[in-house]
């Protein structure tokens, strides 16, 4: 039975490629736009102003 060898890329030519997509931009900058965090006495509270 003949042996298979598989070369698997390391890791970091795995990640060196990454690029993130213009929607996953847009979609995080959108939503720290409407992230609005207000800080009372020792409370943190988060609102989406949708």
């Amino acid at each position: 039975m003949a042996k298979l060898y598989v070369n698997k890329p390391s890791k970091k030519e795995e990640l060196g490629n990454l690029q993130p997509r213009k929607e996953t931009i847009a979609f995080l900058l959108n939503y720290s736009k409407t992230l609005s965090i207000i800080n009372y006495k020792n409370m943190k509270f988060e609102t989406l102003l949708n």
